[in-house]
């Protein structure tokens, strides 16, 4: 399979390693002052090198052509360098959607800059990614995202550990019924700067989210010494969790030091609430960091319908969409649901539903 340019490169490269298919990219900013594969593409065609078996990868001299061949994945115990330009969550995005389809039990260390303005964080995952592997079936001990060591942009020097157990096939799901917010949780973290700033933000987001509901509890972070990376930062998770069990979430993280406006705690707090206040209202059940994860697991499912209520698509969603059809021939079906008289208002839903590839897990290991 061919494609043009840089845009959706983990996208193009995650499904071609779980679909089997070889992909040719070309024309990889090849207009550019400076053209070719980023150093942070290139660490993470490494990291696919690594849970992979057999992958044959060739880029050409001046990086503007990738051939990728994909290889077994093979899972197991796995180590490695985040490049400082992109955060820890981008490559962890890729593990959570390969991680239930190795052969033994992902146990991957990712050391790099944990928290950025662009990517999103280990705390958010955690809090919003594991529940919804969880619905579709991938569940038990071994699944967990652990922050060690924090670090934030630019220098780095934060560890997360990532533990994913396999699963021979993905279960169907119908989630229709979002439900009623029923309490809000989230994590405010400072490393090298004053412990009072976590405070300082913790009491500037609840000044807004208090007039909506009573039940928020956001925990203060401080990490000190080794465990606080190379460089001063702050920044606040939130998630909303409803009756029925859907995680929304949200978060900022303050300016990287050395580029540009220095952020006040207490915006940063305001500010992260009224994302999450968006986030509700954009709703649907599940937020718009993990709508393509949700619609990975949908595709790969057993061969029976699913169902899933989702807020307005992102652009990344849209062509998330187009690549599972040129990968795994499936398409959705999208029906969009206006918000009710008799319930509370949010914005416009969109209910996709899809019938599973069947797709089976082939490298398993039989006990």
């Amino acid at each position: 399979m061919e494609f043009e340019g840089c845009s959706c490169f983990r996208q193009r490269l995650v499904l071609s390693t779980l679909s089997g298919k070889r992909v040719k990219i070309r024309n990889i900013r090849s207009k550019d002052d400076n053209p070719g594969l980023r150093d942070f593409e290139a660490s993470f065609i490494r990291l696919l090198d690594k849970v992979t078996n057999g992958t044959r990868i060739e880029i050409n001299q001046t990086g503007t052509v990738l051939f990728y061949q994909p290889g077994l994945l093979t899972g197991g115990a796995v180590e490695h360098e985040c490049h400082a330009q992109r955060a820890v969550g981008y490559y962890l995005e890729a593990l959570l959607m390969l991680g239930p389809f190795m052969k033994t039990p992902l146990r991957a260390v990712l050391k790099g800059v944990t928290n950025d303005p662009s990517d999103p964080s280990p705390d958010l995952l955690k809090i919003t990614a594991i529940p919804l592997m969880k619905t579709f079936g991938i569940d038990g001990d071994g699944l967990e995202i652990k922050v060690v060591k924090r670090g934030v942009a630019p220098g780095g020097g934060g560890e997360v550990h990532f533990s994913c157990p396999v699963r021979r096939s993905i279960k169907p799901v119908h989630l229709t019924d979002p439900g009623k917010i029923k309490r809000i949780r989230g994590t405010a973290f400072s490393v090298r700067v004053s412990p009072q700033m976590a405070n300082r933000i913790v009491d500037s987001a609840r000044s807004v989210l208090n007039t909506f509901i009573p039940d928020i509890y956001i925990y203060t972070d401080h990490m000190k010494g080794q465990s606080s990376g190379n460089s001063p930062g702050f920044g606040l998770t939130l998630v909303a969790e409803t009756l029925n069990g859907t995680f929304l979430g949200s978060e900022v993280v303050s300016t990287p030091q050395g580029q540009g406006d220095p952020v006040l705690p207490e915006d940063l707090g305001r500010n992260c609430a009224k994302l999450l206040l968006e986030e509700i209202y954009r709703g649907g059940c599940v937020d718009s960091t993990n709508q393509s994860l949700a619609l990975l697991y949908m595709t790969l499912g057993q061969q029976d319908v699913s169902k899933t209520l989702l807020g307005p698509l992102s652009p990344y969603t849209m062509e998330f969409l187009r690549h599972i059809r040129d990968f795994f021939q499936i398409m959705f079906k999208m029906d969009a649901q206006k918000p009710g008289e008799d319930e509370c208002r949010g914005g416009e839903k969109v209910l996709v539903t899809c019938v599973g590839a069947g797709y089976s897990n082939i490298s398993k290991t039989i006990k």
